[in-house]
């Protein structure tokens, strides 16, 4: 089993859902079409793809369904977790009951898949580098980071990998509280995403004391899932 991760899809199958992607560049236009075919040459049925957020553009669960459809018809499972545009992402089990057969949702705990252990939470930004943060940014930050250890603390043995929306770590690679759990709790890879466009170039992609990070948004990937490592 190989597992790949690419995030930020940003679908809009569903009816009333209009989001074209290419007003934010022509890098997206028909950018599932795209997706769908990178996706189908490089992941077999037995392989794992991890989804940090930012899914479905719809506003409402059902609204979300024919992306989750779309999503369910590519090879591979699939393990889905919440971004700051997941409007539709209503209780768990309502997102469970929602979802095709070969997609799971994260939140809140971990999951063992083929010898990897996978937590995660969606994160939040981070604080300035003299640690000021706006009341309301701090308060969701806080709630994340306990989020984030309860989901670690709830891995089990296997080579563990965290999944976040929000990036832990910037460019010049500044220690945070978000770092700091994800090298206590042993994690060997992190994948975020979040970032696009211009703001790529604050994203930081390598190993930071013991931790291999990689970001994968879909659009820095030219939509094609990453390779992250093999069983």
């Amino acid at each position: 089993m190989r597992v790949f991760a690419i995030g930020d899809l940003h679908l809009s199958f569903g009816s009333g859902v209009d989001k074209p992607m290419d007003v934010f560049g022509e890098a997206w236009r028909d950018h599932p079409a795209h997706l769908a075919r990178a996706w189908r040459a490089a992941v077999g049925e037995e392989d794992l793809v991890l989804i940090p957020g930012d899914i479905s553009w719809a506003l409402h669960l059902a609204d979300a369904k024919p992306d989750l459809a779309f999503i369910g018809g590519l090879p591979g499972r699939k393990l889905l977790l919440r971004g700051n545009h997941d409007y539709w992402w209503t209780s768990l089990a309502q997102v469970r009951a929602a979802l095709p057969p070969s997609a799971a949702a994260l939140q809140n705990e971990a999951a063992a898949i083929g010898g990897f252990a996978i937590g995660g939470t969606r994160g939040w930004t981070l604080p300035g580098a003299d640690g000021a943060q706006a009341e309301a940014d701090a308060r969701i930050y806080r709630r994340e980071l306990l989020r984030l250890e309860l989901s670690l603390s709830r891995m089990g043995p296997g080579r563990r990998i965290a999944m976040l929306h929000y990036p832990p770590l910037d460019r010049q690679c500044r220690d945070t509280e978000v770092t700091a759990l994800l090298e206590r709790y042993g994690v060997e890879i992190a994948v975020y995403a979040h970032l696009h466009g211009p703001a790529h170039r604050s994203a930081f992609n390598g190993v930071h004391n013991g931790v291999r990070y990689a970001l994968v948004s879909s659009d820095y990937l030219g939509f094609s899932p990453l390779l992250l490592a093999e069983a």
